[in-house]
């Protein structure tokens, strides 16, 4: 890329991060299934074990649930538009399907630059189009920008970083800290082990049996067993976020959040009451590169070998101000939405 380029599209750059360490509390019995045993004797519905039998959380199933949340608070905010809450389970609900991402790739720099900017600024020919129509008209059209202002524009964008502008303004909000199919996730999380002195080798067995809706009696052959990890039982949350940006920082601390007031059950038999879970966050070290200043991201990788932890900033001071900026860009999203100033 070109040295020009926006620091906000620089995948390839490092710019920051955010480090945050923890404890995961099972204030509940917790029950994540590896899925239904083949084996004569023990349970029916094993929990997850790393290779020593001791439980374990996929960082996945920790990312899918809060992920879950966030759309939800969303779409109560911006309603159910595809571009700004995605559907992940559902492709034609996408905020970007594979057919308008074929679409994209099929356009040269200018229209690249052309589709990005008419965009950006809302311009009023097509402010009430679909993505769709607008590349249609792009290139059936032969609708461009002025000569004189793609020339400039040419200068900070060459082809991968238009392609890449225009991708990240059609992606959904979730999708820019969580990722997509087309787009890598900044929020990387470990899975979640156990904490050795909270846990002393056993696991409960549980009983569960399925209901026939006619009789309102077990039905035949549907008793079953399964397994859930002790409330009380401990595990270590490890998570790190590079290249960030500040608002999608605070939608990262409005998920946490909800894992520390205990909102985000996880697992399975959540409605038997199972998976309520607590997050303890005991550090959070941010540091911020600032752009062209190698003398400083040198220091920070030195201190980093030697264990400094000197270069960070403690990211709970930072919280207010990037929950702030995630407010101020949903309402720049979605503006009606979110104005609710009345009338006088």
């Amino acid at each position: 890329m070109s040295m020009t380029t926006p620091r906000y599209l620089m995948f390839d750059t490092f710019k920051n991060r955010l480090t945050i360490t923890g404890t995961l509390t099972t204030i509940t019995a917790l029950r994540i299934s590896a899925g239904r045993s083949t084996e004569p004797i023990g349970s029916d519905l094993p929990v997850i074990k790393d290779a020593l039998g001791r439980p374990l959380i996929p960082g996945s199933s920790f990312k899918g649930a809060m992920r879950s949340r966030l759309e939800s608070f969303l779409r109560g905010i911006v309603g159910n538009n595809r571009k700004l809450v995605a559907n992940p389970a559902i492709e034609d609900e996408w905020s970007l399907t594979s057919g308008e991402i074929r679409d994209i790739k099929k356009l040269n720099l200018e229209q690249l630059i052309t589709l990005h900017q008419v965009q950006v600024r809302e311009t009023d020919d097509f402010k009430d189009l679909s993505l769709e129509e607008i590349i249609e008209r792009i290139i059936e059209d032969k609708y461009l920008l002025p000569e004189n202002e793609l020339k400039k524009l040419k200068e900070e964008y060459n082809h991968d970083s238009a392609f890449t502008a225009v991708i990240q303004q059609n992606t959904d909000l979730v999708s820019h800290l969580f990722g997509s199919p087309w787009l890598a996730s900044k929020f990387q999380l470990r899975d979640l082990t156990i904490v050795p002195d909270t846990w002393f080798g056993q696991y409960q067995e549980r009983d569960g049996v399925a209901i026939d809706r006619d009789t309102e009696t077990a039905a035949d052959g549907k008793l079953y067993d399964f397994q859930v990890v002790p409330a009380g039982t401990q595990f270590e949350f490890q998570a790190v976020v590079e290249n960030a940006e500040q608002w999608e920082l605070g939608l990262l601390m409005i998920g946490l959040h909800q894992f520390e007031a205990e909102q985000v059950p996880l697992g399975g038999g959540r409605s038997r009451g199972l998976g309520v879970v607590k997050l303890d966050i005991e550090e959070m070290l941010w540091f911020d590169y600032p752009e062209d200043q190698p003398q400083l991201l040198l220091d920070y990788l030195k201190k980093l070998v030697m264990g400094d932890k000197s270069p960070y900033k403690n990211a709970q001071d930072l919280k207010d101000h990037w929950v702030q900026k995630l407010i101020e860009h949903i309402q720049s999203k979605a503006p009606n939405k979110t104005n609710t100033e009345t009338k006088r």
